[in-house]
């Protein structure tokens, strides 16, 4: 059947928004090679989910449920996964590059001995494809080309880097059912969920993030960016410093070695710019440093910075943002 796949990144039958980043990026690459997008679900009880993808440029949605799927483990979506491939043979498989697509596109290449590239913010098409990354704490970037043999191509898509197609009301996709696959003996069952409910944004889907670092001093004084972040409705981070403190759990890490992010705006309040963070918020529309210390390596990459006390500055800003919110 070849063609190019979109993993369906989905929770409870959500999907994130960078899903349909990689359709809109996907369906520019069938139309370049002559080859139907496909969106891939695993699941359960997850068929509703094919009339939106459809509407967001699939033309085909590819639907394997199973109980053994209801929970995501590594083992049974890569053994789902991969039996899919090795069935239809699509060309290029898209994940997304997050927590799910990072541990599954692995072990799905390496079990199809195919090539990978990670972290993805550009597709170049010609008479190859060029898949550009960036290496190095984004200081530079390597440009990526598959041999020839190595298929499918499988690839993670940094999230907020592409654009998803406007949505065409009433376009469906042709729904098809894949057939349960041989799971074996699985090593990982999902016995039970614990949720900590929130009421903000998810951080790498975020339009507007507001981080804080040393600066803050301890865990209580993040309360001042978050009373920020929800009047702007922002998803709230932290750098390396404060996650090592104690003062933020780790999935609000922004950096190098936590989650990377793409807002229209980044609020970076007594982070001082250490390498590692910048590289997993440089690619921010626009930048707010807010620091002390004149010579603070993040005023090198900020739109606008602001010399100060955090203590003073983030009190007036949220001040400043409601009346702008006030007026309409």
């Amino acid at each position: 059947m070849a063609g190019i796949w979109v993993f369906v990144d989905q929770r409870d039958g959500k999907y994130k928004k960078v899903v349909l980043e990689m359709l809109g990026e996907g369906k520019k690459m069938s139309e370049h090679l002559g080859e139907e997008l496909a969106a891939v679900v695993l699941g359960k009880d997850v068929e509703a989910l094919a009339a939106p993808l459809g509407e967001y440029g699939a033309d085909r949605v590819i639907i394997l449920e199973d109980e053994k799927l209801a929970g995501y483990t590594t083992d049974a979506y890569a053994t789902a996964l991969t039996s899919l491939i090795k069935e239809y043979q699509p060309t290029v498989v898209f994940f997304a590059n997050a927590a799910i697509g990072l541990d599954l596109a692995p072990l799905v290449s390496q079990k199809l001995d195919t090539g990978m590239v990670a972290d993805v913010i550009e597709i170049v098409y010609g008479d190859q494809i060029v898949f550009k990354r960036p290496i190095y704490a984004g200081k530079a970037f390597a440009h990526v080309v598959f041999n020839e043999k190595a298929r499918p191509m499988i690839a993670t898509i940094r999230p907020k880097m592409f654009t998803a197609l406007d949505p065409q009301a009433g376009k469906a996709a042709h729904v098809m059912k894949a057939v349960t696959p041989d799971f074996g003996n699985l090593r990982q069952v999902v016995k039970d969920v614990v949720r900590k409910a929130s009421g903000r944004v998810e951080l790498t889907e975020a339009d507007i993030v507001v981080s804080g670092g040393r600066g803050l001093k301890n865990a209580e004084n993040f309360k001042v960016l978050e009373e920020l972040a929800d009047l702007l409705g922002a998803a709230v981070g932290g750098s390396r410093a404060a996650i090592d403190e104690g003062w933020l759990e780790p999935q609000f890490q922004v950096g190098q070695t936590g989650k990377v992010v793409a807002p229209s705006l980044y609020i970076a309040a007594g982070i001082s710019g250490a390498i590692q963070h910048m590289a997993g918020m440089g690619s921010s529309k626009y930048i707010i440093a807010i620091n002390k210390d004149p010579e603070a390596p993040i005023f090198n990459v900020a739109d606008y910075g602001i010399v100060a006390d955090l203590f003073d500055v983030v009190p007036i800003m949220k001040e400043e943002f409601r009346k702008l919110l006030a007026e309409g």
